[in-house]
């Protein structure tokens, strides 16, 4: 496999997974209550939004080595 083929697939793959998950989420542990030797934590959940133009762009990108290394062949 050449290179630009495998980096179109992978630009491809990038692309299906933005629009399929949106965002990653992760989890964080912060002290709520820190008073001597009583210290309480909460979990609190984030998440990191991924545009949809970002799998786009990531999709369109992989499309297009696609058929710029076919036209070359």
């Amino acid at each position: 496999m050449r290179t630009t083929t495998l980096l179109a697939i992978i630009l491809i793959a990038i692309g299906i997974v933005a629009f399929a998950y949106q965002g990653i989420t992760y989890t964080t542990k912060e002290n709520v209550v820190n008073i001597g030797p009583l210290k309480v934590t909460a979990e609190k959940t984030k998440t990191f939004p991924l545009p949809p133009i970002v799998g786009a762009v990531a999709l369109v990108g992989g499309i297009v080595l696609l058929a710029v290394k076919r036209k070359k062949d």
